[in-house]
């Protein structure tokens, strides 16, 4: 080659034609379609197989009984307290905080006192009766929880420090919104168990099928985004697993209801916490509704005349049920992802393979678990013998005699006695 032909090839206009060459050899090729929809049916069976002994672990619990689903629900509640606390303090961990870790940890189990000291107070009084000083712990239950937060509160103000005001103030509330959404929610559907193990089995169930059928749907035919802070969902997705849900809700429902160790609520029969032997209650039997004058008419363009029909309240309400999992629910995943997005965290943690932590797994129940505490308490709940027993054993001997001599006077005039 001759020197003319070696300055020309090395003008700086090929040795750039050169170097763009040798950079988009070696640029990353973006994944081809077929590389996308193998790594998703991976992913998706790496989720399938880790399921599975979620699923039968959940059984076998719920036949253990309600005591048992209580302790898993606190468990997660502390898995998912922790993992949330990790995130906060890690943004902060080079300031050296004192007594942060301890105050988390002590808050945590304040608000546990509390919430759990509430629903045993109320709903099984008479685990107290026989020992006075359980007695008047339950009496004091509220006046205690409030000097216990209040130490807690009281050793935050000591411990802080100057030029970290704003940061440890920041974890302060950090700290209390994560009780908000943790113990609270987790205390709800601890409620929720104790009506009867249908109240929890049910509604996570439901969100259990819709995370699956959307995940399915998804896979199979999402084409359309469905929301900017999760790019993975779509509107397919969305859809086909909100119609599954229905229609699992409906089948489910219509089985659940047989079984009297799912619909009775919990009790306590002097010595641990057990399903009471009741007599399924309005939601679960048969009733006749009318039907409306205008279905009527819809329906006698196609030659039915039903006025009545005869149908289990609980279909309704398991509709329902399933219809807040298929729309409303999956927006705590919303909320979720947007947090994550908000710290760059791929997941909440990597507890589980192919699901990430408990947070991950918990966002939408802990939504649903909550709606169906107020659904619940607002449209089905009735008042029990059992309810009204807890009330009067936590009078004092005389009130009840006089409760006894005043309910006995009255049915005694109604010819009741």
């Amino acid at each position: 080659m001759s020197d003319e032909d070696s300055m020309q090839s090395d003008s700086p206009q090929n040795l750039r034609n050169r170097k763009k060459e040798r950079d988009e050899d070696e640029t990353p090729k973006p994944p081809t379609t077929a590389t996308t929809t193998a790594t998703k049916w991976s992913n998706a069976w790496t989720r399938f197989l880790y399921s599975v002994p979620m699923i039968g672990g959940f059984i076998l619990i719920l036949w253990l009984g309600p005591f048992y689903v209580a302790l898993l629900v606190v468990s997660l509640q502390v898995k998912s307290f922790h993992e949330l606390m990790v995130i906060g303090h890690g943004k902060y961990s080079a300031l050296d905080l004192p007594w942060y870790r301890v105050l988390n940890w002590y808050f945590l189990g304040v608000a546990n006192y509390f919430f759990f000291g509430e629903s045993l107070t109320s709903s099984f009084r008479n685990l107290f009766i026989g020992e006075d000083y359980l007695n008047k712990l339950a009496s004091y239950h509220r006046f205690i929880s409030y000097w216990l937060y209040l130490g807690g509160f009281i050793a935050f103000v000591l411990s802080l420090k100057k030029n970290k005001y704003k940061v440890q103030f920041t974890l302060f509330g950090w700290t209390h919104v994560v009780l908000l959404c943790c113990v609270v929610q987790s205390h709800l559907i601890i409620q929720n168990c104790f009506e009867g193990l249908y109240w929890l089995l049910f509604p996570a169930a439901m969100v259990i099928c819709n995370d699956i059928m959307a995940y399915f749907f998804g896979i199979c035919f999402g084409r359309t985004p469905l929301i900017q802070l999760s790019p993975k969902k779509t509107w397919e997705g969305f859809i086909g697993g909100a119609f599954s849900t229905m229609l699992f809700g409906l089948l489910l429902s219509s089985w659940m209801y047989q079984f009297k160790h799912l619909i009775c609520p919990v009790e306590y029969d002097g010595s641990a916490l057990v399903i009471s032997n009741c007599q399924p209650g309005y939601v679960f039997n048969p009733q006749t509704f009318s039907v409306p004058s205008g279905i009527q008419a819809i329906l006698s363009i196609f030659g039915i005349s039903w006025t009545e029909v005869i149908l289990r309240p609980i279909h309704f309400h398991g509709l329902i049920m399933a219809l807040f999992a298929s729309v409303i629910a999956p927006f705590g995943g919303f909320f979720a992802s947007g947090f994550k997005r908000a710290f760059n965290l791929k997941d909440f943690g990597d507890l589980i393979p192919g699901h990430g932590g408990v947070v991950d797994r918990m966002d939408c129940q802990f939504l649903m678990g909550t709606f169906v505490f107020a659904y619940y308490f607002s449209f089905i709940k009735s008042v029990t013998v059992n309810s009204v027993l807890q009330i009067v054993y936590g009078m004092d001997t005389d009130h009840q005699i006089d409760l006894y001599n005043a309910l006995g006077d009255s049915l005694t005039e109604r010819g009741l006695l």
